[in-house]
C-alpha cells in the first residue's frame, strides 16, 4: 500500500508495515516528478545497483518502484517537493522533512534506514554533539557505510548518491557498498532478524556469509544456480 495520495507532482512513499530497509532520498528530481516514479533520472543508477547487488531478484526500473515493499524495502524522500537540484531547496524544507522522516521511522520501525547520499547524513544528524577534539572531529565527519548514531532507534547505513551527477564515487564503489548492505542483512542469525551488525562490529560466528564485491559478478553469472533466487526470493529472510 502506498503511503498517502499523490499531490500535484509530488511522489507517494512506498512503505508497508514490516519494512526492513527504508531507502531515503533528498527529494525527487524533475524527471521523476514528470513520470511519477522514484529515481527516474536518465543517469540514475539506483535500480541497476539494487539488482546487481542482489538486493532484488530480478532487473527492475523506476516503473517498478511500488514493488519494493514486496521485498521488504521502503522508499521515501526527505523533502517531497521536486526540483532540478538541491540548491533550490529551502532550509525550512529540510527542517520540516527531518521531522516528517523521524515520524515515519517511528511509525514503521524499519531495521535499517539507508540514506542515499552523504548530504542527507550531514543534515539529519544535526543533534550530534559538537566534537571536543581533533580525533572526535575526524570520527564525526560524514562517511558512507554504517553510522555510529541511530535515527529514531533505527540503524543507519549511508550509501553514495546514485545520481549521475555524483562524480565522486565510481559505479564499482557504489556496487560494493550496496553489496555490503545486502551482506549485513543476510549475515545475521534468523533469531536476530531485527538486528544488524554494530558499526565496526565483528560478524557473528556461524551466521551465513554472502560474497563480497568480487564475488558479485560471479554470482550474477551463476544466477540460474543461485539458491537465493526463485519466485520466493527474500534476501532479508535467508537462513
Amino acid at each position: 500500500m502506498n503511503v498517502g495520495k499523490r499531490r500535484s507532482n509530488t511522489l507517494p512513499d512506498h512503505i508497508k508495515p514490516g519494512v526492513r530497509v527504508l531507502f531515503v532520498g533528498i527529494n525527487p528530481g524533475a524527471r521523476s516528478a514528470a513520470v511519477g516514479h522514484h529515481f527516474a533520472g536518465y543517469s540514475n543508477r539506483f535500480w541497476k545497483l539494487l539488482y546487481e547487488s542482489r538486493l532484488v531478484p530480478e532487473p527492475v526500473t523506476y516503473e517498478h518502484d511500488e514493488r519494493l515493499p514486496d521485498w521488504g524495502f521502503g522508499l521515501t524522500n526527505l523533502i517531497a517537493r521536486p526540483s532540478r537540484g538541491i540548491d533550490a531547496l529551502k532550509p525550512r524544507e529540510y527542517v520540516a522533512g527531518r521531522k516528517a522522516l523521524l515520524a515515519k521511522i517511528r511509525r514503521y520501525r524499519p531495521s535499517v534506514v539507508a540514506l542515499l547520499g552523504i548530504t542527507l547524513s550531514r543534515f539529519l544528524f544535526l543533534d550530534r554533539p559538537r566534537p571536543l577534539s581533533s580525533e572526535q572531529a575526524r570520527r564525526s565527519r560524514p562517511r558512507v557505510g554504517w553510522q555510529p548514531d541511530r535515527l529514531a532507534g533505527a540503524r543507519v547505513f549511508v550509501l553514495p548518491n546514485p545520481s549521475g551527477r555524483n562524480a565522486h564515487d565510481s559505479y564499482r564503489r557504489m556496487l560494493a557498498l550496496f553489496g555490503e548492505l545486502r551482506a549485513a542483512l543476510v549475515d545475521q542469525p534468523v533469531a536476530a532478524r531485527g538486528n544488524v551488525p554494530r558499526a565496526g562490529g565483528k560478524k557473528k560466528h556461524g551466521s551465513p556469509r554472502m560474497p563480497g564485491h568480487r564475488g558479485l559478478i560471479a554470482c550474477r553469472q551463476n544466477r540460474s544456480q543461485d539458491t537465493l533466487g526463485g519466485p520466493k526470493f527474500d534476501p532479508l529472510a535467508l537462513h
